[in-house]
């Protein structure tokens, strides 16, 4: 290759390897895998030793990582964060010892080899013992500020422990991450939501943190290790093994299992049983670490452009196993997702056999071209949720099928539809089979018909139990039937049945929100109780009826109406009769005179006096609205303790905010 055709490819190779770190390090959405990754950066390595003046200070070779996120502080870190050089081989590994033991050939020293954590790197700056910034790693020089982010993972001290005299300045370095187990189920959260789900732990590690609301942070199953320094003033660490003691009796997690090594053949024989243990983590592990266990070589040893010469990583080829994908199934989750599901040739997996695996979703089967009797390659996502990496397209015969998800429901049969803003199809159906525990769940509700003690725990008894299959079952319990479940002594048997007995009475529109009709939120079905006396006579009515009331409109009316023509749910009508529950108005309808009349509310914050739902009754019964979000539409925001959101905005939009003793007066003058 000629100086000019190395230049072509040196800057090809810069580019594409700028597109993948954008991808990895920024947008957490990688293309490719580690060792194709590291198989361009080989490449760039080598073509830069060949042609030495064609080296440039921002080649991916000189530098760690992508940029800082724009949305975050940038801050400078006071000693670079260096990547470690890796390799797939074992020669490599041995050629890596002989160069260290050249450079400090008057020297006996000692490895340590521990768990490479795929995660992602933060800097931690305790001063005084207490946490000052938490940064990302970003390009190795400047990081983003994302301390109130790591200020909500547990396992993270906001103050140093174990000591009375902390360091004036202690820099922590290690890895965030996500368990696997946790990883499956933010997944699950997400699929059932409708929401896109994570491809690997290390995605979802790195979608978290660059969340800007710490809020939506906690909420996530994050971790961290620490294994490395960064600025230290007031301690020192003579060994590596040292450090990582030292950062557990500071309260510090850090890696419970090392292997002190006193040879290239131990650290080896250390690296293949570190790999037989790879799925006896709770996290995600991508391969070894090797580092020179006596901290006074390292200055010694010194760095390289991007990576210090006294470690590096040994990383485990992907495990992935090719087979041939038979079928394509839907499965209906319990809050009404479809999701579709590959029925494989058994394949042994990460130490498991597989025979199914999530496709996720309609849009992920044709991004990555996934046709029924094609061979695929599969993998274990976060190696806990088996899943198709990818297709051996130059296996096809021409045989192999397009998959098309179907219109509806494979369980109940009604329609499947995609909501607004969703990837995933969902039926609408609360009483779907399918959804019957997530159907039970909104009947029992607070906002529905709010029978106390029937929570998720109980739920869940009932249904695999087969107690109870319809919502109308629940009016069919004795104390009997709820003394056979798990931990239900008599009281709590007699408060539940109270609770059940209670709900009988409810107002009507409480049990048209129950009910799970498509579209009918607690607005509509207030609407409804306005202007239908009783059930019949909402049942009879016809399409352009319901589309005349206010807030139904064309899709809602279509919905009730549709909803009410089912045999089905005429079935569970007449069996809510039988059971005396209230399925007519019992107040009466409001005038045009009521006080409230047209006026729209909006609660935020905890009140005193009220609940948000007896507030809501009183504006209600008043004739006024209550909607869930400010608008200019909005005539008064009420706001209890807490407030949050909700009246910073009512103030940018200049709408009336009422605090508690201004509500009161309200309603006072009002003669509620």
């Amino acid at each position: 290759m000629n100086r000019k055709q190395a230049q072509n490819r040196i800057e090809s190779l810069r580019r594409e390897i700028e597109r993948h770190n954008e991808l990895y390090y920024t947008e957490a959405q990688p293309e490719i895998s580690d060792p194709a990754y590291d198989a361009l950066v080989k490449e760039l390595e080598k073509l830069e030793s060949e042609f030495p003046d064609l080296v440039t200070p921002d080649s991916p070779t000189q530098r760690v990582g992508g940029r800082p996120l724009e949305s975050f502080e940038n801050v400078r870190h006071a000693v670079p964060m260096m990547s470690l050089s890796n390799t797939y081989s074992k020669d490599e590994v041995r050629r890596y010892d002989a160069r260290i033991r050249k450079l400090l050939a008057d020297e006996s020293f000692r490895y340590i080899v521990e768990p490479k954590i795929d995660g992602v790197a933060v800097n931690l700056r305790y001063e005084n013992g207490r946490l000052v910034l938490g940064a990302t790693r970003g390009d190795g020089e400047t990081g983003d500020n994302i301390t109130e982010n790591l200020k909500t993972i547990r396992s993270i001290p906001k103050s140093l422990k174990g000591t009375a005299t902390p360091p004036p300045v202690l820099e922590v370095r290690g890895e965030v991450f996500m368990t696997r187990e946790g990883f499956a189920r933010l997944n699950q959260q997400r699929e059932e939501a409708g929401q896109t789900v994570f491809a690997n732990p290390r995605n979802a590690t790195a979608g978290s943190l660059k969340q800007l609301d710490p809020r939506v942070v906690a909420k996530r199953p994050l971790d961290a290790l620490f294994y490395s320094v960064g600025e230290l003033d007031g301690v020192t660490f003579d060994t590596h093994g040292n450090l990582l003691d030292t950062l557990k009796q500071l309260g510090l997690p850090s890696h419970k299992r090392v292997w002190p090594c006193d040879s290239i053949d131990a650290v080896l024989t250390a690296l293949d049983e570190l790999q037989t243990m790879r799925h006896d983590f709770p996290f995600e592990i991508d391969g070894g670490v090797v580092k020179v266990n006596e901290r006074a070589l390292y200055e010694r040893l010194g760095f390289t452009a991007k990576s210090p010469r006294w470690a590096i990583a040994y990383k485990y080829e992907a495990e992935q196993a090719e087979t041939t994908l038979r079928d394509i199934t839907v499965q209906v989750g319990r809050t009404g997702v479809l999701t579709p599901v590959a029925e494989l040739e058994p394949v042994k997996v990460a130490g498991s056999t597989i025979s199914r695996a999530t496709l996720h979703n309609e849009d992920e089967i044709r991004r990555k071209d996934i046709r029924i009797g094609d061979r695929v390659r599969v993998e274990k996502a976060g190696e806990v949720i088996p899943a198709v990496a990818s297709v051996n397209t130059q296996a096809r015969t021409g045989k192999e099928r397009v998959f098309h998800m179907p219109d509806t429901c494979p369980v109940c049969g009604g329609p499947a539809t995609r909501r607004e803003g969703e990837v995933a199809l969902r039926c609408e159906n609360l009483q779907c089979p399918a959804q019957r525990k997530q159907w039970l769940r909104h009947f029992a509700s607070r906002g529905a018909m709010d029978i106390e003690g029937l929570g998720d725990a109980l739920i869940e008894q009932l249904v695999d139990q087969k107690q109870v299959e319809s919502i109308t079952d629940l009016y069919r319990l004795n104390k009997e039937d709820l003394l056979k479940l798990e931990r239900m002594g008599d009281k709590s048997a007699q408060n539940l049945l109270e609770g059940i007995d209670a709900s009988r009475k409810r107002d009507f529109w409480r049990v048209l929100h129950a009910l799970g009709i498509r579209h009918v939120g607690a607005r509509s079905a207030q609407s409804l109780e306005e202007h239908f006396n009783d059930i019949d006579t909402l049942m009879n009515a016809g399409l352009e009826e319901l589309d005349a009331i206010p807030d139904i409109g064309e899709v809602v009316a279509q919905s009730i109406h549709n909803f009410f023509r089912n045999p089905r749910n005429q079935k569970i009508i007449e069996e809510l009769k039988d059971a005396g529950v209230t399925l007519k108005r019992t107040r009466p309808s409001v005038g045009p005179s009521a006080a409230l009349k047209g006026k729209t509310f909006v609660l935020t914050g905890t009140l005193d006096h009220f609940t948000r739902d007896e507030a809501s009754e009183i504006i209600r019964s008043l004739g006024g609205t209550v909607s869930s979000s400010v608008s200019s539409k909005t005539d008064y925001v009420v706001a209890g303790e807490n407030p949050g959101s909700k009246r910073d905005k009512a103030q940018k939009l200049g709408v009336q905010i009422l605090d508690e003793s201004a509500f009161h007066k309200l309603i006072g003058k009002t003669g509620a």
